[in-house]
C-alpha cells in the first residue's frame, strides 16, 4: 500500500488547510504510489486479505462483483475506481483506515499461527469413546478459526472439517430460551451456580433444580423450554434456523444422523436424569413444566447435540455472542443485550465442566467446550475463537484446545481482569474512540450523506444516538435529503423518527431541503405538512 496512508490526522490536515477531497478520491490515492496513475485491482483484495476481510464476505460481495466486471485491464481509473465502492464506502472506510476492532490483523494472525503450531504439539488425551461414532474420528485433526465484531476472519488447520457440537449446544439453548421465555420463567426451573460435579451428575441443588444450563441435568430442562407449543420437526427446525441466523447464513449447518443414533442409544444416564427431575414434578416439586413430553424433549437434545458444523462457522457464533448478539455480517440482532450478559456469565463460570473454576482463573475468557472437540471462546466487545481437536482429557475438553486457551491468555490481555496497560501482554485491539458517541455520529452522518442503508441498520442495532446534530445544526437526515438518497431518508423517517422539522443554521428543515430538490418522490416521504 502507498506510504500517504488515509487517517484520521491527514484528514484533519486537510481541514486545517482548507482542501476539500472527495471520500472516494482518498481512497483512490490510498493505492496510487508516485509514478503511477492507475491502481492495481489486485493491491486492493490483497488488502482486503490482510486485514482479515475474506472473500465470501456478505458485505464486501457487490465491491468484489463490480471489480470483476471490469476485466479489461487489472487496473483501475478513478472513474472505474467510483463505481466499483459505490455503496460501500463505510465499511471501505473502516477497513482501510484500520479501524477494525483488530488494526494490525496481519501481525495479530501471526501471533495466533505461532499458538496454533505450539498446541499442535500436544497430542495428550483420546477420542471421547462413550458415544461410538465420535471414537471413529480422526484424533489428528486439529483446527482454529477467529471473527471479530466486524467481521475479520482468519481460518487454521482443519478449519472447515465438520463435527458435531455436543455441549456447545448447550449456550445457545439456553440463550433461546431467555429469549423466548424471559430470565425469571427460566430459571423458575434451572439455577445458575456450578454444581461442583460432573456434567451427568445424578443431583440438583437445594432447591430442587438443576445446578446450572450447562450441565446435561440443566440442558434437558433449557431444551424443554424451547417452543414446547410446536410440533417437535419444527422445534428442530427453529434451532437448525437459529444456528444459521448466528453465523449469518454463510455456511450451511449440517445435522449428523449417525451420531444422533449412537447419542440417544448410549443415553441411559441422560434418560435416568429426565426421569429424575420428572419424579421430581410428580411429587409437587419444580420439576418439568406442566404438559412436558420428556422423551420428544431428550430427542430435541439429542439433535442439539448431533447439529454438525466447523470451526468457521463456530467462530462467527462465538463473534455474534462477542458483538452482544448482533451478527457482524447481516446485522441482524439474534439475542437481547442482557440475554447475552446471562449467557457469557454462566459461561465464564461453568462452561468448561470440572475444569470451568480453574479456566476462569487463568484465561478468564468466557467459554464452552463439547466431548467431540470442539471449544467456543467469546470475547466480549472484540471477538469469537473456536478449537476443534478431538482428543479429550479426562474431565472432557478438548487438550489441543485448553492448550490453545493458555498460550492465548498468556500472550494477550483478554483476561476479563486483565491491566489494559500490562506492558507483559499484548492489547491487539483498537483504541476506545470506535464506541465514542462523536465517532458514531460521524459514521451515522458518512452513511447518510453516502446513501449506506445497510450500514445505517448496523448501527441503529449497535444503539448510536441519530438524534444529533453537526457544527452546522445539520442531522443525518438533512444530508441524507440533500444527496437524494430515497431509501435512506424513508427510513431515517419512518424508522428512526428522526425530527423533519429541524432548522440548521441557514434556518432550513429536512422538508425545506426536500422541496429544493424538486423530487416528489422524495417530497412525498414527509407527512403532510
Amino acid at each position: 500500500m502507498s506510504t500517504n496512508t488515509w487517517n484520521r490526522f491527514t484528514d484533519s490536515i486537510l481541514e486545517i488547510k482548507h482542501i476539500k477531497i472527495p471520500i472516494q478520491k482518498r481512497f483512490f490515492l490510498n493505492f496510487i504510489e508516485d509514478d503511477e496513475t492507475n491502481i492495481q485491482k489486485q493491491k486492493i483484495l490483497q488488502e482486503l486479505l490482510l486485514k482479515g476481510y475474506l472473500e465470501d464476505d456478505p458485505r464486501l460481495l457487490q465491491f468484489r462483483n463490480n471489480l470483476k466486471i471490469l476485466v479489461k485491464s487489472q487496473s483501475l481509473n478513478y472513474e472505474e475506481f467510483k463505481y466499483c465502492i459505490e455503496n460501500h464506502i463505510c465499511i471501505l472506510k473502516q477497513i482501510f483506515r484500520s479501524e477494525s476492532i483488530i488494526p494490525d490483523f496481519h501481525t495479530f494472525t501471526t501471533h495466533i499461527q505461532s499458538i496454533y503450531d505450539q498446541s499442535l504439539l500436544n497430542t495428550g488425551g483420546k477420542n471421547t469413546d462413550y458415544i461410538p461414532q465420535l471414537d471413529k474420528v480422526n484424533p489428528e485433526q486439529y483446527g482454529v478459526s477467529i471473527c471479530t465484531i466486524d467481521g475479520q476472519r482468519h481460518n487454521i488447520g482443519n478449519s472447515s472439517t465438520y463435527f458435531s457440537v455436543q455441549s456447545c449446544c448447550k449456550p445457545i439453548n439456553y440463550a433461546f430460551a431467555l429469549e423466548t421465555k424471559g430470565e425469571e420463567y427460566v430459571h423458575t426451573y434451572v439455577g445458575k451456580e456450578p454444581s461442583g460435579q460432573s456434567f451427568n451428575e445424578l443431583l440438583l441443588n437445594k432447591q430442587g433444580l438443576p445446578h446450572n444450563p450447562l450441565i446435561n441435568s440443566g440442558a434437558i430442562m433449557t431444551t424443554s423450554l424451547i417452543k414446547p407449543e410446536l410440533e417437535h420437526s419444527e422445534r428442530f427446525e427453529t434451532l437448525m434456523n437459529l444456528w444459521s441466523d448466528l453465523s449469518g447464513n454463510l455456511y450451511k449447518i449440517g445435522f449428523n444422523n449417525s451420531i444422533y443414533l449412537s447419542e440417544k442409544n448410549t443415553a441411559d444416564r441422560n434418560f435416568a436424569l429426565a426421569h429424575f427431575m420428572h419424579e421430581t414434578n410428580e411429587n409437587k416439586k419444580i420439576g418439568f413444566p406442566i404438559n412436558t413430553n420428556l422423551h420428544e424433549t431428550l430427542d430435541l437434545y439429542f439433535q442439539s447435540c448431533s447439529i454438525e458444523i466447523n470451526t468457521e462457522i463456530l467462530s462467527i457464533v462465538a463473534a455474534t455472542l462477542a458483538n452482544g448478539g448482533i451478527n457482524p455480517f447481516t446485522g441482524k440482532v439474534i439475542f437481547s443485550p442482557e440475554t447475552v450478559k446471562n449467557v457469557l456469565s454462566i459461561m465464564l463460570t461453568c462452561g468448561m465442566y470440572d475444569y470451568s473454576g480453574e479456566f476462569a482463573f487463568k484465561i478468564g475468557i468466557p467459554a464452552k467446550s463439547g466431548v467431540a472437540g470442539g471449544v467456543m471462546i467469546v470475547i466480549p466487545n472484540v471477538m469469537g475463537i473456536a478449537t476443534w481437536s478431538p482428543r479429550l482429557d479426562k474431565i472432557g475438553n478438548s487438550v489441543r484446545g485448553i492448550e490453545f486457551c493458555k498460550l492465548f491468555g498468556n500472550k494477550f490481555n483478554f483476561h476479563i481482569f486483565d491491566n489494559l496497560y500490562d506492558s507483559t501482554k499484548l492489547n491487539p485491539i483498537i483504541s476506545p474512540y470506535q464506541s465514542n458517541s462523536s465517532n458514531q455520529f460521524y459514521e451515522i452522518c458518512l452513511a447518510s450523506q453516502q446513501g449506506d442503508l445497510e450500514y445505517l441498520k448496523i448501527l441503529f442495532n449497535k444503539q448510536a444516538d441519530f438524534h444529533q446534530c453537526d457544527y452546522d445544526g445539520r442531522t443525518a437526515l438533512h444530508l441524507a435529503v440533500s444527496e437524494k438518497h430515497i431509501h435512506v431518508t424513508k427510513y431515517l423517517i419512518n424508522i428512526i423518527k428522526m425530527n423533519i422539522h429541524k432548522k440548521d443554521r441557514w434556518n432550513n428543515s429536512p422538508y425545506e431541503e426536500a422541496l429544493k430538490t424538486e423530487n416528489q418522490e422524495l417530497i412525498n416521504l414527509f407527512p403532510s405538512l
